[in-house]
């Protein structure tokens, strides 16, 4: 009886394990088959379109009768929105945070971190018709110059969408340091802000970098709100107060359907997925390194 208790054991184990498995192995698989997908389209699109034009030609209209296909309008646009939002989100963010870690009770930290969290539940369509009938508007009484799309609305209500990314993963990595470091900093006479900021900012640097740069990449791939507040006009610009595109917002214009299947014009969007993709790639990688580094030094 004990045996065929152990060996029916042994089989759910085996069979458990392989479910395990399985599910690793449909995500990689998955990953893999996008990769796949996104560079063949693009070698294709490249039979057609010299990397030379595409990375240094300073128009793009696919679209138009006379065609150009740099993506240096893409892809400033892309970076000026995310700078913008990264200027709101890193600062507010890390105050929070420290805040969070440091001065607040539990009772405070238990209220307020599920409260902040509730804008990174918030439907991006939501935050991109907040920022063009609201705060575009607004930002009009103070820049008269203003555009009715513009790369500077869209920025900030972006950067108020990643708060929470910096806040919550930073108040992890800081909350995680251990209490011991804390205490012999307040044996050696420190204020609570010299073991904020001296003690555990820099012993929890590798959470929080990793952190930012997770917002960066959320703030890149980001599609609704600069689709609907920073306009569709590829521009090599880096004037906030004017319409631009982002590689999302082009790729959401293509997919709309009114180009053919199949054509070069459709193949852009590959392109595109494929920049993206490299751009957060190396991201994370970077964001792998430093943490790997921190955790180094801090060991």
């Amino acid at each position: 009886m004990k045996r065929k208790k152990k060996l029916f054991l042994k089989i759910k184990e085996k069979i458990i394990e392989r479910m395990l498995f399985s599910c690793s192995l449909l995500s990689v698989l998955t990953t893999a088959g996008i990769i796949f997908i996104l560079a063949s389209e693009s070698l294709s699109f490249f039979k057609e379109v010299s990397l030379w034009d595409f990375l240094t030609d300073t128009q793009w209209t696919p679209l138009f009768t006379q065609k150009h296909f740099g993506i240096l309008p893409l892809l400033t646009g892309t970076l000026l929105t995310t700078l913008i939002a990264i200027l709101v989100a890193v600062p507010i963010g890390l105050v929070t945070a420290v805040y969070l870690s440091e001065y607040a009770s539990n009772r405070i930290r238990t209220s307020i971190k599920p409260l902040l969290e509730i804008l990174a539940a918030v439907p991006t369509v939501v935050y991109g018709y907040f920022a063009l009938t609201f705060l575009t508007p607004l930002l009009k009484n103070f820049i008269p110059g203003l555009s009715s799309f513009n790369a500077l609305s869209a920025g900030l209500i972006m950067g108020v969408m990643i708060i929470p990314v910096v806040s919550s993963l930073s108040e992890d990595a800081m909350h995680a340091v251990p209490g011991s470091l804390r205490e012999g900093a307040y044996a050696l006479g420190s204020h609570k802000i010299q073991v904020a900021f001296k003690i555990v900012f820099p012993a929890a640097l590798s959470g929080i970098t990793a952190a930012i740069i997770l917002a960066v990449s959320r703030a890149i791939g980001e599609t609704m709100i600069v689709a609907i507040a920073a306009g569709q006009q590829p521009r090599l610009t880096l004037n906030p107060l004017i319409p631009v595109e982002t590689i999302t917002a082009y790729i959401v214009q293509i997919s709309l359907g009114d180009t053919p299947h199949g054509t070069l014009e459709y193949q852009t969007i590959f392109v595109c997925g494929m920049t993206l993709f490299l751009l957060t790639f190396g991201l994370n990688f970077v964001s792998f390194k430093l943490k790997r580094r921190f955790q180094e030094i801090y060991e």
